[in-house]
């Protein structure tokens, strides 16, 4: 990218700056049900080990993608769940779109099939994210969980896989 930035694959060596970022989404209390940071081995643990990537301007990461298995059934193995997070002073460049495009041709090239998502309604940035790369809503659930002492809902998204024959 001509002003700087990169996107790379995640490395354990990004693991401050990927949960530093983290805990500013928890902060917001819009982006995730989690109330306090995990270490980075639980974090790590959750996610799977390909298409995780950081968006980076010289040293600085911006933001970062991963997936997460929706569920340890085979039948299953081509669906996960999409996270994106870009650090709350960068928001509005640009950084959630490229690492969207990134982890959808990573996804994609890895086998994955659907690409899930669960946004609060609140979170009107990432329902916005979700639309410019062809997500569908799916549904809503109301009250879904509690957040701090709050019930919440979420939005339900998934984009299907163009290039692998299913749309």
């Amino acid at each position: 990218m001509a002003d700087g930035s990169n996107i790379r694959m995640m490395s354990t060596a990004d693991a401050a700056a990927v949960m530093a970022i983290y805990a500013a989404g928890i902060a917001t209390r819009n982006a995730t049900f989690e109330t306090s940071l995990p270490e980075w081995e639980v974090w790590d643990a959750r996610h799977l080990p390909h298409s995780r990537f950081v968006y980076t301007k010289g040293a600085q990461v911006l933001g970062w993608a991963a997936l997460s298995a929706v569920s340890a059934r085979e039948a299953y193995a081509g669906v996960a769940e999409l996270s994106v997070y870009v650090d709350p002073q960068f928001a509005g460049k640009g950084i959630g779109s490229a690492l969207m495009e990134h982890i959808i041709a990573s996804s994609e090239s890895m086998g994955i099939w659907t690409l899930f998502s669960s946004v609060f309604p609140e979170n009107k940035a990432t329902v916005k994210l979700h639309g410019k790369f062809g997500f569908r809503l799916i549904g809503s659930r109301e009250k879904i969980a509690r957040l701090d002492g709050v019930w919440r809902d979420t939005l339900l998204f998934e984009r299907r896989s163009s290039i692998l024959g299913i749309h």
